[in-house]
This record gives C-alpha cells, sequence and structure tokens, in this order.
C-alpha cells in the first residue's frame, strides 16, 4: 500500500464524508438501523454517533483500508455500540446467509469496483425481513451535469480511491435483486453539483 493511500487518502476522504452537508444526510439515514447492522464502508466511523443505542444490538463494520480503520478507533472508544470489524472488501462478505436485521450504506457504493457483486452479497446476508438504508451521492437526473460527471470522471476516480461521480444508485440498486421501497433525491446545499446529487431511502430484498 502507497503512502498516499495509507496516510493521505484516509484523511482526505475523512475530510470529505463528514463535511456539514453529507452529515445531515448521514443523521436523517443512520437512526434507523435495527437489530445486527452491516455497515458497509465503515470508514473512520463517523456514523457511530447517529445510532439509535436502544436499538441496535452490534455493528459488523465492513471496512477494507488499514488507514480508515486505525482512524476509527477515536469514534469506538466513544461509541457504546460494539463493533465487529470485517477488513474484507464489500464483493467479499465473511458472514453467514440471512444472518444481518439492517444493512448500511452512506457514501460507500461510488467507490466499490464491482457493485453487482458487493450488492449481491448484501442480499444475501440480509434476512428476509431485513432493510438496506441508502444515502449516496451518484448520478444527476439534469443533462448538463451528467456530461460535466462522465468528464470529470476519470480523473476524479484516480484522485478519490476509486470514487465514481456517475453512477445511478437508485438503479444499481434494483438491478440486484431489491425493490427499492423509499427514494428522494435533490442535490446537496454548499456542494458542487457534480459530487452532490444524493440518493437516499431504503430497499427490501423483492419477491419473487
Amino acid at each position: 500500500m502507497s503512502f498516499y493511500d495509507d496516510k493521505v487518502l484516509p484523511h482526505l476522504i475523512n475530510c470529505a464524508c463528514s463535511s456539514p452537508p453529507v452529515m445531515h444526510y448521514r443523521k436523517k439515514m443512520v437512526p434507523k438501523c435495527r437489530g445486527k447492522v452491516l455497515e458497509v464502508g465503515m470508514g473512520s466511523g463517523i456514523n457511530l454517533q447517529y445510532y439509535a443505542n436502544d436499538k441496535v444490538d452490534f455493528i459488523w463494520g465492513l471496512e477494507p483500508s488499514e488507514g480508515m480503520r486505525k482512524k476509527a478507533q477515536k469514534n469506538l472508544n466513544n461509541s457504546p455500540i460494539e463493533v465487529r470489524w470485517l477488513d474484507l472488501p464489500g464483493e467479499k462478505i465473511p458472514l453467514e446467509d440471512d444472518s444481518v436485521d439492517t444493512v448500511l450504506l452512506t457514501f460507500t457504493l461510488c467507490t466499490i469496483p464491482d457493485w453487482s457483486a458487493a450488492l449481491q452479497q448484501m442480499k444475501r446476508v440480509l434476512k428476509p425481513s431485513g432493510t438496506l438504508y441508502f444515502c449516496e451521492h451518484g448520478q444527476a437526473e439534469s443533462d448538463s451535469v451528467k456530461r460535466w460527471q462522465d468528464r470529470v470522471n476519470p480523473l476524479w476516480t484516480k484522485l478519490a480511491g476509486g470514487c465514481n461521480l456517475n453512477r445511478n444508485i437508485s438503479d444499481l440498486i434494483s438491478k440486484s435483486g431489491f425493490e427499492i421501497k423509499k427514494l428522494e433525491t435533490e442535490f446537496a446545499k454548499k456542494t458542487p453539483k457534480i459530487a452532490g446529487y444524493i440518493y437516499f431511502g431504503e430497499a427490501v430484498i423483492a419477491q419473487a
């Protein structure tokens, strides 16, 4: 792992992912989690402050970056909720089938290389009665913004740890065997439009 990936990138990502506009959406979605939670891309643990302690048994925190796991220690120390680290990528979730009550995705799906495999894994471990809560940035509805997202994305991806600007989040979730029950989209305030089109909502496993 390079110095940039281990030391610089985690700091940059943490700053971007903890800005006030981003935290606004985290605060809306995280308290909905219940039971045994799988947080995919837990990063530095900045969501921990928003969990409803009385509703959550514990959290499986999936985070492949050692640098981000180190950065999370302070937040873990300040949280009463037990966190069990999983240090594999989202495409390889080492949990049993139907073992999770809630899957949480916050500004993570943009970076997973094989998003289809990762979502299939999330569906596998989620109980039939469980819920996927998501809050992600992605492809805008506006044609002019989409064009700029497509132009900037190759360079952006290289500099931002694999983050993609132009993924249609709701389509990815729907194509992976989930049924979206609630969905809202909007541009985040005080955020560049190419990186600030937000999808947030909830989904369940689609019935065959």
